[in-house]
Formats: C-alpha cells, structure tokens, sequence
C-alpha cells in the first residue's frame, strides 16, 4: 500500500531563551494530532521536540504536499504559538514567517521533510531532527550512508545496493537542482555538497529501480525572510535494511562529531552532538547544536504499535555507544570557543550577511575613507 511518513518541525516558542520546548507546546501539539487520528486525517504520530523546536511526526495515505495535512500542521503551530505569547515564551512563532496558509507549508517558515512509499514487507524507518543548525548539516551522513563503503559495508557485498545511489542536490541560491550517480559522480557529487551553506541534498535513491531511500527538508529561513529570523534546524526521513543501508550503518557517522553551521545566533560553525530525547535541550552557547534521531517501523499505513496502540518508538541515541561523540562535541565546543569572533569560528562574511552583523557594519559606514 502507498504510505506517506510526514515530519513538519517549527520554533513556536521556548523556555528561558533559546532552549528547549516546554511541556504545555508538547501538549498541544499532542492533543491535535490525537484529533487527527480520531477524524482521520492521520493514522498515527509521534511528538517530541529537537531543542527549541516542535516536531510534528505523522503516517498517513494521503500523498506528499496534501493541503489538508500542511494546513492541519500549520494550525497546530499556529495555536501552539498563542500559547507561547500567553506565556511569554522566547521566540514565540519565530518560524511562523507568513501571515496566512497558502495551499501549502513549505517556504512559509517550518520545515518538512516526506516521503511517499509502497510498504516492503517490513519498513524500517529512521527520523532525524537537528537543533542550532542549518540544512547543509545532513550532507556529510547521508554521503557516507550512501556514498561510502568505508562506511557502509552494503555498499560492497549487498548485491542490491552494487548498482550504486542517486542524489538529488539543490542549489540554494540559484533555485536549481542536478541529480548525481555515485559511484560514478561521486567527485562531483563531493564538489557541490562540501559547501553545504550553498549546496544541500534533498533526495536520494537507489539508482536500480529509483526505489526513494531518503528526504530532507529544504526550507532556509534567512533566503525566506531576507535576514537572519533563527536556524533552519532541518528534518530527514530514511529507509533502512532490505537492498538499502542498514541502521548500524545509518547511525555509523554520528559515531563522531562533526562541525555545522549554525550555533550562537547562527553565526558560528559548531560541533554537532547525538542526544536522547530527554536531553535535547541546547545550554552551552545556546547548544553545542543537536541532533536526536528515532526508529520505527511503517505497518499498513501506521507507525507499529503496542497492544494500547502506543507507538513503538526507538530513541536511537539513548546510547552509550554514542559517548565519544558526545565528548567530543564537547571537547570541540571548549577549542574553537577559544577563537571567540574570529573565523574560522564564525560564519564567513558571505554567511553573515544575513545574520545581525550588517546592522553594526552600517554604523560606521560613513566613518570609512578611502586608502
């Protein structure tokens, strides 16, 4: 059967500062979507917050970019973010970028990610949310998930995945989108997505049969709102095992931190760090940025429940084995804080233009003479 996953994010609100999602959002948003499910709208959810924003997770059949779905989703920030004013959360509808919903949530300020499927057999599916970060952050994992047979040893002795992926790379500036065959292109491929403040994957497939393997979203505040409004802090959905990586080979490149655009006021390069759920919440420098990501599985149009019908969710780096990351990030964070607002340590000057900087430089515009 033709199953659609949605994840739709958005900062509507947080506690003491950029921070975490308090419990009355997570309770909105909780008490809506069960709504849905009891209309029909959707089969099934899950909601939980990555840092400072509400993640909105939910199986339906109705196809990707269904007005009805984008429309309930945005009605639900929309209350979500009444709530915040009520209680004078920080950043109260901070990504709510539009007045009114227009038939569709994308370019309107929170992010979606989805990804329309036949059902295998047995579909196990991987979410990731990341916090403090923008959308180039998930090039590097999905280029080692998918790219790489150091990493992913399928890529090797898995006949079904010998033929290789396709990546469906935009181009944020131009508004423009190329598809690349690795093993083939991979040089290219690297080209592009190695400047992930310009270049970001959107899509891949497995080249074979096109068989759809992953989606993220795409959606960058700063080119929406003309400046600097909040990270993107982006959403990526997975398949996983039968012919497509397996999820030790998904989780293999948070094995260790890696460093993201984003951070303090989205000015600086960071380190970003696997959390559980219960510690998604951003402190140090408003983070290191972070990333949390769930596994479960797609069962005739819903997420696999228990016998109460509660969803069988996995929090995939409720982990030991994710430690050394998590030292490192912190490690990381202490080295290149010592730079403080030298770069490489901030963003380059091309990257801030759309942050709070233009604002100072404007002050002494008129007290520059020529050389």
């Amino acid at each position: 059967m033709r199953t659609t996953i949605t994840i739709i994010k958005c900062d509507v609100g947080s506690l003491a500062g950029h921070h975490v999602v308090p419990k009355p959002i997570l309770d909105i948003g909780e008490r809506r979507l069960k709504e849905a499910v009891e209309t029909g709208l959707i089969n099934s959810y899950f909601v939980f917050n990555a840092g400072d924003d509400l993640e909105l997770l939910m199986v339906h059949t109705r196809g990707e970019n269904n007005e009805e779905i984008h429309k309930f989703a945005w009605d639900t920030f929309k209350e979500a973010t009444e709530k915040a004013l009520n209680l004078k959360l920080y950043g109260a509808g901070q990504d709510m970028l539009k007045e009114a919903f227009s038939g569709n949530i994308r370019g309107m300020g929170p992010g979606v990610a989805e990804m329309e499927i036949e059902e295998r057999a047995s579909e196990p599916i991987v979410v990731f949310a990341a916090d403090k970060t923008s959308v180039g952050a998930f090039n590097f994992p999905l280029f080692k998930i998918f790219a790489d047979p150091f990493n992913t040893a399928g890529l090797i002795i898995d006949p079904n995945m010998a033929g290789g992926f396709k990546f469906e790379v935009m181009d944020l500036k131009r508004h423009e989108k190329v598809v690349l065959k690795c093993p083939e292109e991979m040089y290219e491929l690297l080209a592009l997505i190695g400047s992930p403040q310009n270049y970001i994957i959107s899509h891949v497939w497995r080249a074979r049969d096109n068989l759809l393997c992953a989606s993220t979203s795409t959606t960058k505040l700063s080119l929406i709102a003309g400046k600097y409004v909040g990270k993107d802090d982006p959403v990526m959905i997975i398949r996983a095992q039968h012919g497509l990586p397996a999820l030790g080979e998904i989780l293999m490149p948070f094995l260790h931190s890696y460093f993201v655009e984003g951070w303090m006021r989205g000015s600086h390069w960071g380190p970003l760090m696997p959390v559980s759920l219960k510690h998604s919440k951003c402190t140090v420098f408003d983070g290191p940025p972070r990333i949390v990501g769930i596994g479960f599985q797609v069962s005739n149009g819903k997420i696999a429940s228990d016998d109460n019908g509660k969803p069988l969710i996995t929090d995939l780096f409720d982990d030991p084995a994710f430690e050394l990351a998590r030292r490192e990030a912190i490690s990381y964070t202490a080295i290149i804080r010592r730079m403080g607002e030298f770069e490489p340590a901030r963003l380059s000057a091309e990257s801030m233009e759309y942050t709070t900087l233009p604002k100072v430089l404007e002050k002494l515009r008129d007290r520059f003479r020529p050389i």
